[in-house]
């Protein structure tokens, strides 16, 4: 029998109980259910300890969430299913798995059946055995097309790694492993899931950070959420993303940087025109510098001001879920 109960509730539970969550947000991917279940329950039969699978469902319009629901037939598995009230995205379904995980561990996959559930024991034993906080997939050998998938995923992967210096091959893999209580300091925000590694290693040493060679499978049911035109939307995040980790907590310093240049600027264009009008007798009235003076002083009060709001808002920030959820399930106990 199933529960329908308001979210969140999970989280609350006490921790420890579970050793293992498994995190898999889907977006309409109804004939993929029913065997990914099947092969992360087979692969996790002679795990050891209890374990938890929670599905979200990204606002799918197909039978996702009716062939999820039917997973709670199935003997034995601890299953918890998120229905998003429309379609948030992977980083929001990510987010609310999170928050509902009660595993000392946490996995991700894909929900296309192209990870393999067989590489998480191997990356938790990766995890466990060098102290790490955080083991990532690399797909090095992936199944996917060239224009569509291949290169844009190989452009995004060096672009992120040069600028985040988080020396990771594949950004992009959705099978990880990580601590809980390491994963749950972030919040994952927008499209941000593609740099979970950086965000990471902003909140511990990336030598904590690593990545496993996994099995990756081409892709046998539905289609393809992504295309070239994600490297174009990694670009765009990628600034986000630097101006996160160089700025979160002192945003003022980026901006009050910003303002003194150009109020020194100012400053010394004013001293020139200064000057050429009271020692050389010249006239300034007319001149374009004057216009550009001005305009570097208004720039350099706007980009105080924004730099102390921003302080006032980093100062007083509240978590705020990126997801409104319609329903959770659990089987009734």
């Amino acid at each position: 029998m199933l529960q329908t109960q308001p979210f969140p509730h999970y989280a609350q539970e006490a921790e420890g109980e579970i050793e293992l969550s498994i995190l898999i947000p889907l977006h309409n991917e109804e004939e993929n259910v029913a065997p990914l279940v099947e092969r992360v329950c087979d692969a996790l039969k002679d795990f050891g300890k209890p374990w938890e699978l929670i599905i979200v469902d990204d606002g799918s319009t197909d039978d996702t969430l009716v062939n999820a629901r039917k997973e709670f037939e199935r003997e034995g598995l601890d299953l918890r299913i998120i229905e998003f009230q429309r379609n948030f995205g992977q980083a929001a379904g990510l987010q609310a798995g999170i928050d509902a995980a009660r595993g000392r561990l946490l996995a991700t996959l894909d929900g296309d059946l192209q990870n393999d559930p067989y590489d998480i024991s191997k990356m938790i034993a990766m995890l466990e055995e060098r102290q790490l906080d955080l083991v990532c997939g690399w797909r090095k050998s992936r199944q996917d097309g060239l224009v569509l998938r291949l290169i844009p995923s190989w452009i995004a992967n060096r672009l992120i790694r040069k600028v985040t210096g988080v020396k990771v091959h594949d950004y992009g893999c959705g099978l990880k492993v990580y601590r809980a209580r390491v994963m749950k300091q972030i919040q994952i925000m927008g499209g941000m899931h593609r740099f979970i590694p950086a965000w990471i290693g902003s909140v511990v040493p990336s030598s904590r950070i690593d990545e496993m060679v996994v099995n990756h499978h081409a892709r046998q049911f539905g289609q393809s959420k992504y295309g070239i035109s994600r490297t174009f939307r990694v670009v765009l995040d990628l600034l986000s993303v630097l101006f996160f980790m160089s700025f979160r907590h002192r945003p003022g310093h980026f901006f009050g940087t910003i303002g003194l240049v150009f109020g020194g600027l100012s400053g010394l264009a004013f001293l020139y025109l200064f000057i050429v009008k009271f020692f050389l007798g010249e006239d300034i009235g007319t001149r374009p510098m004057l216009i550009v003076a001005v305009m570097l002083f208004i720039g350099a009060v706007q980009m105080v001001t924004t730099g102390i709001l921003a302080e006032m808002l980093a100062r007083n920030r509240d978590a705020t879920r990126n997801y409104v959820v319609r329903n959770s399930y659990a089987r009734d106990v």
